[in-house]
């Protein structure tokens, strides 16, 4: 049986955590708030509509590719461009091949960024791995312009970075859209828990200052996973209606 994404694969260890993936969310949620094409899911209305639900939609999406056999890894990539093609066809133009390669990337960049974070760093052949599944996923969306491995991405990555992202109207709102689904206190947690995975720009652009009260609070979180404690936390964090999404995360104990 042959699978999209190797059994042993660190890429599974990342993304078969509940509270890895959360983070993957968090630092998702604010860059692409910052997208120059985030305007494409405001024409379709779902994501001011509900924004963390959007964005659960395609931490789920990718968690489908990764965790299933290859060929219905393909089948469901091939719904993604199925269901973008006919945005476009509704809205008259093409997405940009530019802005599907920064959420490929940005998934790339907080995949990694998470794990180091509640993890351990990874080696740089490991690093190679994360980007050769989402390398062989944007091939099968048939992106353009994608870098042959993960030293080149570094350069990519950073281009984009600086091409691609602006404080815009949409960025204000999806924010405000995020306080109005989460509450204050949540919200709050959440601006704190992306300044741990955010590049310098994405911050910069955001006016979120580098330090997150957070921080030091890490290690204790990383203990109560130990004794049991972190789904406590999450159910006290998270709203109740995600709290099932959540568990169905935890394939990796």
């Amino acid at each position: 049986m042959e699978f999209f994404v190797d059994s042993h694969s660190i890429v599974r260890r990342i993304w078969g955590k509940s509270d890895t993936v959360l983070f993957i969310f968090a630092g998702s949620a604010a860059e692409f708030a910052l997208n120059k094409a985030v305007d494409w899911l405001y024409f379709t209305g779902t994501l001011p509509a509900d924004p963390i639900g959007r964005l659960f939609s395609t931490v789920t999406y990718a968690r489908d590719i990764i965790f299933s056999k290859r060929e219905e890894a393909l089948q469901t990539i091939d719904k993604i461009n199925s269901i973008h093609g006919a945005i476009e066809k509704a809205r008259g133009y093409v997405i940009p091949d530019w802005s599907y390669r920064d959420v490929l990337f940005m998934l790339i960049h907080y995949s990694i960024a998470s794990f180091e974070l509640l993890e351990r760093k990874l080696t740089d052949d490991e690093k190679q791995e994360v980007y050769d599944v989402f390398y062989r996923t944007g091939m099968r969306m048939e992106l353009k312009q994608l870098p042959k491995n993960y030293s080149d991405w570094l350069i990519a990555r950073d281009g984009h970075m600086k091409q691609d992202l602006i404080k815009s109207k949409y960025t204000i709102d999806l924010f405000k859209q995020y306080k109005k689904n989460l509450g204050s206190t949540r919200y709050k947690v959440l601006i704190e828990a992306q300044k741990l995975v955010l590049p310098n720009r994405v911050k910069k652009l955001l006016g979120l200052r580098s330090i997150s009260f957070l921080k030091p609070i890490v290690p204790l979180y990383k203990l109560s996973r130990q004794i049991h404690l972190d789904k406590f936390i999450k159910a006290v964090l998270l709203p109740s209606k995600y709290m099932e999404q959540i568990k169905e995360i935890d394939i990796i104990k």
